[in-house]
């Protein structure tokens, strides 16, 4: 059966209650072997269901204009929280059970752990909350997926355009960029209004939960029990310490073979005077190539790829009213990965590419694992996407060809040049959270107070939209995810790490990182390091290290050539 062929029917949740309420009832009196196929069954349920809300999710997000995918979202929007309640009943009974110290045995203590920090993060009495928060992030992606970026005559959506953000001609350039902060500005407002309402929403349910601020219930919500934030705030400041210079360094490179004395904003994206570096040919052509370095990397990867080939479970052309950026999800009533993107002719389609499928290959080799144990927590599932990209690098020549080595100086200088970005959006965020009564003009005075700091961006020249703090509402976790991004950074230290290895012992390296998809969310993010021998990003000198390694790899390149 092809994706096309997957079937939605929307869940009955009356009908679900009825099926799950007796087994809540059952559990308590249960034998231990009771116990566990109750367990077992709610998970097979709970599967059915979820494949439901996220076939719909993906089928509104090819496509944010089809009427039916639209009630179906927002059906899901304000139903899932009603399901959280019936886990949450679940779960208070399950560490309740007289046999609980053998179903740790069998299913692991980071399952109770999990259900323990679950219980923490959930009340009925936030429910209407998260339905409106649910409401609010879907409003945001209505908007910013409006195929009505106005460039040159014609419309474009936000992922189209960054192919003119990436010209050669710098007045292209300046004006793609301005065309963006015009589509944005003439909503900012409703941007302004739906972010806001969703500060109020989260710590009004941080404050129900006994949270002093969101800011600890954003961390327990991602499951995260190996650091707080205290850890996070001295990581950004080894950030700042390591990589700031890294930045200033790339820059003054960028600015030499560019020869533009003074780089401004609308320069970001273009890298090499000769242009930059862009994979051959359109995106059938990139799945050929794809296909070949798949089966050449692994048995494992072989197979996986031809059952996403087989099942026709990639969508990756960019088209009007699809939803922008890229994404993997899975559905478990298939065991199937899905794999989003936007392919826009730049570069970036096979670092999309490269990135979703690790995400999709990961689920894939952890699917047999229970729910909670298919996914790692964020920080970790990104190791796997992200080191992916790294291990690809032996076939890049493949989608580049004469390109392949400027794809890969740039991939490489952009993937620590990152960290800054990463590190502003978390220092916003926790600012926003930690004083939610800011209003909309000082939240954007803050970003632009961040963005000097982290990224040296002293001005926006002609472009007052992004001059008074609005490049964030292009940045949709801020909105969705609270304290998600951080984790891209935490990944990316790793991955380069994994890249470093890989020079060293391709093949060692190829196992380690098979062994951290196959483990899945079965250990914490520090726990998966340990036992695959990665080091922890938060050790001190480390972050040192990983720049000082790619930094002497850099100087060897004459980039001048590009």
């Amino acid at each position: 059966m092809k994706f096309q062929d997957f079937e939605y029917q929307r869940v009955d949740i009356a009908q679900t209650k009825q099926t799950i309420l007796p087994m809540i009832e059952a559990f308590l009196d249960a034998s231990l072997p009771e116990q566990i196929k109750i367990i077992n069954r709610l998970n097979s349920l709970m599967d059915e269901i979820n494949s439901m809300f996220t076939l719909a999710e993906i089928r509104h997000s090819l496509d944010v204009k089809d009427t039916f995918y639209q009630q179906e979202k927002h059906f899901c929007d304000q139903n899932a929280p009603l399901l959280t309640e019936l886990k949450h009943q679940f779960s208070q009974t399950m560490v309740k059970s007289k046999h609980y110290d053998a179903l740790v045995q069998e299913f692991g203590p980071l399952l109770f752990d999990k259900i323990k920090l679950f219980l923490k993060t959930f009340d009925p009495k936030i429910i209407p909350y998260l339905q409106e928060e649910n409401t609010l992030t879907t409003k945001y992606q209505k908007l910013i997926s409006d195929p009505s970026v106005a460039f040159e005559g014609k419309l474009y959506n936000l992922s189209q355009m960054a192919t003119f953000l990436e010209s050669s001609q710098r007045q292209t350039r300046k004006n793609a960029q301005l065309a963006v902060s015009q589509f944005f500005a003439k909503n900012e407002q409703e941007y302004d209004l739906i972010y806001d309402q969703l500060v109020q929403t989260r710590t009004k349910m941080a404050q129900i939960l006994g949270y002093s601020n969101f800011v600890a219930l954003g961390y327990d919500l991602l499951g995260r029990t190996d650091y707080d934030a205290n850890q996070i705030a001295d990581y950004r400041t080894n950030i700042l310490k390591y990589v700031l210079p890294f930045y200033t360094m790339t820059q003054k490179r960028k600015s030499k073979r560019l020869d533009i004395a003074k780089l401004e904003s609308y320069d970001k994206s273009f890298n090499f005077s000769s242009g930059n570096p862009k994979p051959q040919r359109g995106v059938d052509f990139q799945l050929t190539q794809a296909k070949k370095m798949y089966h050449a990397m692994s048995l494992q990867t072989k197979l996986f790829f031809d059952f996403l080939l087989e099942k026709n479970l990639l969508d990756l052309d960019s088209k009007p009213n699809k939803t922008g950026g890229g994404y993997c999800t899975y559905l478990p009533k298939y065991s199937a990965p899905f794999v989003f993107a936007n392919f826009n002719g730049t570069s970036h389609d096979v670092d999309v590419l490269t990135h979703e499928i690790g995400h999709a290959f990961q689920v894939y080799q952890s699917r047999h694992l229970i729910p909670e144990y298919r996914w790692p927590t964020f920080e970790a599932a990104e190791i796997s996407s992200m080191g992916m990209e790294f291990l690809a690098y032996p076939w890049v020549k493949d989608f580049f060809a004469q390109d392949v080595d400027k794809y890969q100086f740039l991939h490489l200088s952009q993937s620590l040049n990152f960290l800054l970005y990463g590190a502003l959006v978390d220092h916003f965020q926790h600012e926003v959270y930690q004083n939610p009564q800011m209003t909309p003009a000082q939240r954007k005075e803050c970003w632009r107070n961040l963005e000097k700091k982290y990224l040296l961006l002293e001005t926006y020249e002609g472009d007052p939209f992004l001059e008074k703090g609005t490049f964030w509402f292009r940045q949709s976790h801020i909105f969705s995810t609270p304290f998600y991004y951080i984790d891209y950074t935490l990944a990316q230290v790793c991955a380069l790490e994994i890249w470093l290895l890989s020079k060293q012992d391709y093949s060692n390296t190829w196992q380690k990182y098979l062994k951290l998809c196959q483990l899945g969310g079965s250990q914490t993010f520090l726990n998966l390091l340990k036992t695959t021998g990665l080091t922890n990003p938060f050790e001190p000198n480390h972050l040192k290290n990983i720049v000082s390694f790619v930094t002497c790899y850099l100087q060897k390149i004459d980039d001048t050539k590009f």
